[in-house]
């Protein structure tokens, strides 16, 4: 009896935590939305007027850190460069983390914009990210219209409605940031959450 009752105390435990993050996400979902949508960073990556010089095809680049480690990996079918603002168009874009210090992370998508010196690439149709499972953390596996990732800062966010899926806990929301390097997700307007307990052990 005793290990059910555990078992349904952990259950119980997990429930009213979800429930306080949504409340608190709720709470707090207004003027953070407000400030995700007043940062120009989020606006879509318009294609400039002028004409590509250069492109590849399925190519592979590493892009290495301070130290000399590499730092990730961004793959596709296609890459072409417009010199007007120095900013790359990329088909079926797949981006991977490679420090392997932080929890491994892994962007894709239809289309990606690679714009300002390589510092953002805006992510658009079918946006996956995923993040491994760390200890005391379930993977994560997010879906969106549109994300934008930071490399450098190890950020993935956006405005628009997103799904997450941690573990057998399923949320929605309109706006998103989530943080590789401390692992901290957040959900912002309209969150609806479902959680399934894990099937018992017998």
């Amino acid at each position: 009896m005793s290990g059910r009752s555990g078992e349904r105390a952990a259950d119980r435990i997990r429930v009213v935590v979800i429930l306080v993050l949504l409340i608190g996400a709720a709470l707090g979902s207004f003027w953070v939305l407000q400030a995700l949508r007043a940062t120009g960073d989020q606006q879509a990556a318009q294609r400039p007027r002028g004409k590509p010089d250069y492109y590849l095809d399925n190519f592979n680049y590493v892009k290495m850190g301070p130290t000399g480690l590499p730092r990730y990996d961004v793959s596709g079918t296609r890459m072409v460069h417009f010199p007007l603002d120095d900013s790359f168009e990329i088909t079926k874009p797949v981006v991977q983390s490679l420090d392997k210090e932080k929890p491994p992370m892994e962007l894709y998508s239809d289309t990606a914009r690679v714009t300002d010196d390589q510092t953002q690439i805006h992510m658009y149709g079918n946006a996956n990210a995923t993040r491994g499972g760390t200890k005391g953390r379930d993977p994560m596996h997010l879906v969106s219209e549109y994300l934008l990732l930071l490399p450098d800062d190890e950020i993935v966010k956006t405005d628009k409605p997103v799904a997450m899926t941690m573990g057998t806990t399923r949320l929605n929301g309109v706006g998103m940031l989530a943080n590789n390097a401390t692992a901290v997700v957040q959900l912002f307007g309209n969150v609806r959450g479902h959680y399934e307990p894990a099937p018992k052990k017998r």
